[in-house]
């Protein structure tokens, strides 16, 4: 996902939106796990910035308050 789109998200949103992710990736670990290669590798690595920007703007929106 896009900052922008993110930042138009609220806190229980971004909250909501991280356990999807958290859920995706457990999916497709668990695939590289039992040694099937995943529909597309490079997804993995998206889905990991994904969280660490919801992280980030979960904290700016903290230090804003």
């Amino acid at each position: 996902m896009k900052i922008k789109e993110l930042r138009s998200l609220g806190e229980k949103e971004l909250n909501s939106k991280i356990e999807e992710i958290r859920k995706e990736l457990m999916k497709l670990n668990a695939q590289i796990a039992t040694g099937t290669t995943p529909k597309s590798p490079g997804q993995i690595k998206n889905y990991k910035k994904t969280i660490a920007k919801i992280y980030t703007l979960l904290e700016e929106k903290r230090r804003n308050e």
